[in-house]
C-alpha cells in the first residue's frame, strides 16, 4: 500500500501497467525461485506469465543478452 502510494504521488506508473508496457516490448521477466522460496510466495501467487528460474540459470542466460537487471 506504501509503494503504490509514493508511486502515485511522484505520477509513476502503476506496476500493472509497467508489467503490461514491459510485456508489449517483449521484456522476459524472470521471479527468483530461491528468494521466492524463502518468502513463502508460491508460484500460483505469482503474476501470470512470470518464469520461475535459479541464480545459475538467471547468470547463464544473461550471458548471452546485451542487457540484464538483477533486482
Amino acid at each position: 500500500m506504501m509503494l503504490r502510494s509514493m508511486m502515485k504521488e511522484k505520477n509513476v506508473r502503476s506496476l500493472e501497467e509497467m508489467i503490461s508496457l514491459a510485456r508489449e516490448l517483449g521484456v522476459r521477466m524472470i521471479a527468483c525461485e530461491m528468494s521466492r522460496d524463502l518468502m513463502g510466495i508460491s508460484e500460483s501467487e505469482l503474476v501470470a506469465g512470470l518464469e520461475c528460474a535459479g541464480v545459475a540459470s538467471f547468470l547463464a542466460d544473461s550471458l548471452k543478452s546485451r542487457t540484464s537487471l538483477f533486482i
